[in-house]
């Protein structure tokens, strides 16, 4: 019986806390808990034994932070060497028993992605490829990529075990209270990124107590098709009697998991400070729970980094405007590799009420494939919106599907069996929904009833892939009535067949019934209506069209999917209407001043150096920084705080606000001025501790805020953060960790901190970290998140 086979008919039980059961047998304060593979098989073995006898299912390795960017490649304590110890001690301790299974244990590489971070995407995928490769071989039974707080690197860690291994793939992510990933991810988000990419499990693990995990719970369960996991935490943690202690004991944590069983979650366990006490507390606790049954979702998701967009009833709008047909600016842009041109009409889109955009870079003496993917990873970078890819090249599809932070709208298919060949095998592998047009080799047929035929072979042809319905969006293709009168109601006909028959989704792209026709708008937004009234589900258009969104914002109204007006309200609020013309209110604005602003809000990097260094002509460089660079970063920064704006935004903000200050710092050097530093921060990830992403984002917000940044780096022993805070006399130290087994080693470095430099404030920030644990251990400030930190620091330098 394999993993998949065993979860069918019972709960499943993962293991619980295995750096809280090191702690307890000696490990010391930044000792790597990998090592103990190797050195200390022994304790390792009898950690497993123990939580099999706890009634745990399935053991999961000592391997979590182990890969090449932390680990050597050669020698004693190799990655491979590592992994092959840990599966062996597993396996060891699981072969006593029947049916258990050994998991290898993969947690985040360390590194944030590209455009946010430095490493590659395809790098990171590497990195995790060899991890599977190497547990595969030494005979793991599935693969668990866990601890996951990144939407992107998830994606790495999956296409990696997918392409490398043909074990069962289970995936968890870490949620915070507001249900979102440190990056922005919402679980409608995750769950379509990850079905479409065909893992067999997923959920959530880490970062809350179970008791806080239940709205997150009860969001997978709703969206998901697949069995859902779920390992929290034992509570909080806090500090006792100098050990690091969790606030929720064994019968509490099995009351919590009882009640998430009862929601739907199929596979359970612990994380952080959980013991084998409390997994046989909640395997008593769940045993006569009868099984919430897993069915097959029907809904249509697309979804970006961020958000998922569901397509249904309610009609969703698919921005055109990134498209070069018929557009001579938007031709010589691409053919300019001006990419700042195409982020331009993305942000108008998306503030013109767009729920997807389309992005299609066909040029014909243009790198069609390269442009693509610069445009996806770009637009990617500043905008929340799931994009369609929207190309004929086999070769560019398949790349920008593999980049794409999420599951795309893919533009598209059609009857053609070359055509299905071709996009249904890179739909399977990378996830998206397809748009699917209603012609073959035969052409486009003239009658509602062809083109619903075309539709149903299509629909077969997909499930013979593997491909649901709920991911094939058709348009029944709207041609001229100029040429054709009947055309708009053959299109209309189609439509409700397709809907009727076969329970799709259809879209259409509205503007070509009217090709041909003066006053083409007219045309267009009473086609619109028609379409919306037939059942229409999405449309390809123009969102910056007055007369179609007055057509949509009314459809809403007057179909009950506006609740209390607001949306039409708002959109009339925006615009004056008079008999033949409506224009929108206050877009005549933007002089320099704002277009600075505006560049460093939307995170635009050319286009903020070029406002700079248009502002350097008129105004002082100093007066540059004080009145719109950093007003501009405090905009961001309190709508990272109000949970407006997302940590990619806030990254490519700094980015651009970087761009600016370039541009001024250039001209203070030329004039022979200087700009003052604010004061030195002394960062530093803790000894022992090999994760650096907080640590790295604080940097950049801070050195971005004017403070000198001195990072010593991950893994820092005490000594060498006092050495550095003496040297630079340093009013501020800011310690981050991710791990419990290095709080010891934060504490050790706050209390050498505190004797060598009594003055010196510490701020500390992490995962596993909380406030009243920050105080435990003599912390002056505990930072949830980078912007708290730079806070915290602009009070210290204030006073």
């Amino acid at each position: 019986m394999n993993v998949l086979e065993a979860m069918q008919n019972k709960i499943l039980f993962f293991d619980g806390a295995m750096g809280t059961q090191l702690q307890a047998r000696g490990i010391m304060p930044g000792e790597l808990p990998e090592l103990w593979n190797i050195t200390h098989p022994d304790v390792i073995y009898d950690i497993h034994k123990a939580y099999l006898d706890a009634g745990c299912d399935i053991l999961t390795t000592n391997t979590f932070g182990v890969n090449r960017l932390k680990f050597d490649t050669e020698g004693e304590y190799s990655v491979e060497k590592l992994i092959c110890a840990a599966i062996q001690n597993a396996k060891k301790a699981a072969s006593a028993y029947e049916n258990k299974f050994v998991a290898l244990d993969i947690g985040p590489c360390g590194k944030l992605l590209k455009p946010f971070g430095e490493l590659d995407f395809e790098d990171a995928v590497s990195v995790f490829a060899e991890v599977v490769r190497i547990g595969t071989a030494c005979g793991a039974d599935l693969i668990l990529i866990e601890t996951m707080n990144d939407c992107y690197e998830t994606k790495a860690a999956v296409l990696a075990a997918k392409e490398n291994s043909d074990l069962p793939v289970f995936v968890t992510n870490v949620y915070d209270e507001n249900m979102q990933l440190m990056t922005g991810a919402e679980p409608a988000a995750m769950v379509a990124m990850l079905e479409g990419l065909g893992v067999d499990a997923l959920g959530v693990n880490c970062s809350l107590g179970p008791v806080q995990m239940l709205p997150v719970v009860r969001e997978l369960c709703k969206f998901a098709s697949v069995p859902v996991i779920v390992n929290p935490n034992a509570g909080l943690p806090v500090v006792a009697d100098g050990k690091t202690v969790y606030d929720i004991d064994a019968v509490q944590f099995a009351e919590a998991i009882a009640e998430i069983v009862r929601i739907g979650a199929r596979v359970v366990g612990g994380c952080c400070g959980t013991t084998p006490a409390h997994i046989e507390a909640a395997v008593a606790a769940t045993k006569t729970i009868k099984l919430v049954e897993i069915t097959k979702k029907k809904d249509t998701l697309v979804s970006s980094y961020k958000s998922a967009v569901m397509i249904d009833k309610k009609p969703v709008i698919i921005g055109e405007r990134i498209n070069p047909t018929g557009k001579k600016a938007f031709k010589e842009a691409l053919r300019n590799n001006d990419i700042d041109y195409i982020l331009g009409e993305g942000l108008k889109q998306q503030e013109n009420g767009a729920h997807i955009l389309d992005v299609n870079v066909g040029l014909p003496e243009i790198d069609e494939c390269a442009v693509m993917c610069e445009a996806v990873k770009e637009l990617q970078a500043i905008i929340s919106l799931p994009l369609q890819i929207d190309t004929s090249d086999a070769l560019t599809m398949e790349r920008a599907l593999r980049i794409y932070n999420g599951k795309a709208l893919v533009n598209s298919v059609n009857g053609k069996q070359e055509s299905m060949d071709m996009i249904f095998p890179l739909v399977k592998k990378y996830g998206g929904v397809v748009i699917a047009l209603t012609l073959d080799e035969d052409g486009i047929p003239n009658t509602a009833e062809g083109r619903y035929k075309i539709a149903e072979k299509i629909y077969n042809c997909a499930k013979s892939y593997g491909i649901d319905g709920k991911d094939l969006i058709f348009d029944p293709l709207a041609m001229t009535v100029s040429a054709d009168t009947d055309s708009a109601l053959v299109t209309l006909g189609a439509l409700k067949l397709i809907s009727e028959r076969l329970g799709c989704k259809t879209s259409l792209g509205v503007s070509n019934i009217s090709f041909g026709l003066p006053q083409r708008e007219l045309i267009n937004s009473t086609f619109y209506a028609m379409a919306l009234s037939a059942g229409l589900n999405a449309a390809i258009l123009n969102p910056g069209s007055v007369e179609m969104m007055k057509t949509y914002h009314s459809f809403l109204t007057l179909s009950g999917m506006d609740e209390n007006c607001a949306g039409y309200i708002d959109f009339a609020s925006k615009h004056t209407f008079s008999a033949d013309t409506a224009q929108a209110v206050g877009q005549n604005a933007a002089d320099t001043t704002s277009g600075l602003q505006e560049a460093i809000v939307k995170g635009l990097k050319e286009r903020a150096s070029v406002c700079a260094s248009d502002l350097l002509k008129s105004e002082k460089p100093l007066d540059i920084i004080s009145k719109h660079i950093i007003p501009a970063l405090d905009i961001v920064g309190k709508g990272f705080e109000d949970k407006t704006m997302f940590l990619p935004q806030l990254l490519m903000s700094a980015e651009a606000s970087k761009a600016a200050f370039d541009a001024v710092k250039n001209a203070m050097q030329s004039m022979g001025d200087t700009q003052t530093k604010k004061g030195s921060i002394v960062l530093a990830t803790v000894k022992g501790d090999i994760h650096d992403i907080g640590k790295n984002i604080v940097k950049v917000l801070l050195e971005n805020y004017g403070f000198d940044v001195i990072d010593a780096g991950r893994d820092v022993p005490p000594e060498m953060v006092v050495a550095l805070a003496q040297k630079h006399n340093a009013p501020l130290v800011g310690l981050s960790a991710l791990m419990t087994t290095t709080v010891p080693s934060m504490q050790e470095t706050i209390e050498a901190l505190n004797q060598a430099m009594p003055a010196c404030k510490v701020v500390v920030g992490g995962a596993v970290l909380t406030q009243e644990y920050a105080d435990a251990i003599g912390a002056d400030k505990y930072a949830r998140d980078a912007m708290e930190t730079v806070r915290y620091a602009e009070e210290i330098f204030g006073e």
